[in-house]
């Protein structure tokens, strides 16, 4: 009797694809777990799409208009953040920015156990 492989290649190269596909960038993978409650109405909107709010740290945090209030870049200098966040956006807008990041460690064992 002869054994069969528990994954033969065509569903173990369907499942690779799978893998490939759902990594590929989105706005929703860009994003940490904090959301802006507290939405000034007098607040300037940077090209219809987000706001800088200095932070009580000292740092500047993108907040986008959409989803509505989602923290987006943090960093040192408002230039900086609105750079980058401007950046980050037309990357994902356009699909290019799996061309410039990669992950080194995803914290995932492959294989079996």
């Amino acid at each position: 009797m002869k054994m069969t492989e528990p994954y033969p290649d065509e569903m173990f190269d369907e499942a690779q694809r799978r893998e490939e596909e759902n990594k590929k960038s989105r706005l929703s993978s860009s994003f940490g777990g904090t959301i802006e409650k507290n939405i000034p109405e007098d607040v300037e909107w940077i090209d219809d799409a987000f706001y800088i709010k200095k932070t009580r740290f000292g740092l500047f945090t993108s907040i986008l208009k959409e989803p509505l209030g989602q923290h987006f870049i943090t960093g040192a200098t408002e230039d900086g953040v609105i750079t980058v966040t401007r950046w980050h956006l037309k990357c994902l807008q356009d699909g290019t920015l799996d061309e410039y990041t990669r992950t080194i460690n995803d914290g995932i064992v492959g294989g079996k156990l």
